[in-house]
């Protein structure tokens, strides 16, 4: 039996709900995150969401159901002149996918309906930061377009100074 083809005009993300992402999410997507990284990073969310809540900026923080299950969520913030750059770029911080929801398009969704709020917000750049041997990672930013900036990144270890 052949599997029938969706209807025409729909896309393969049309099931996947994507929304703003809501203070009562925060919970799942601690979960989310530990799933994935294995490490629990709970108060760096809340300080996340604390942030995100009390911004008076544009919001792109994006969540992701699927029949009204918790599936991925997006989290990112707008800098209008980010490192002396006068322009306003997209900063994308942190992305997750339920592992059970892998391969049905979740983070497809996520991106699709981020480029398409700062499409409309006119913002031309997104960034974002990897590790560098993250090959899956990379490969999902690389599909959406994503190349190494012109610019580098970089860091120092701090000492405690000498008594």
């Amino acid at each position: 039996m052949t599997e029938i083809d969706p209807e025409p005009g729909t896309l393969e993300t049309d099931r996947i709900e994507v929304r703003a992402l809501q203070p009562s999410d925060l919970d799942w997507v601690i979960r989310i995150d530990q799933e994935r990284t294995g490490r629990a990073r709970s108060e760096y969310y809340r300080v996340k969401f604390h942030e995100a809540e009390s911004d008076t900026g544009v919001r792109i923080s994006l969540a992701a159901t699927i029949d009204s299950d918790p599936a991925g969520f997006l989290m990112g913030r707008l800098y209008y002149g980010e490192f002396g750059l006068p322009e306003a770029v997209a900063v994308l911080d942190s992305i997750g996918v339920v592992r059970a929801h892998g391969g049905k398009q979740v983070g497809r969704a996520l991106m699709r309906q981020l480029s398409m709020n700062l499409a409309a917000l006119r913002i031309e750049k997104v960034q974002t930061q990897v590790e560098w041997d993250d090959a899956e990672l990379i490969g999902f930013f690389r599909h959406f377009g994503f190349r190494p900036a012109s610019r580098l990144c970089l860091e120092m270890s701090v000492e405690p100074p000498n008594e």
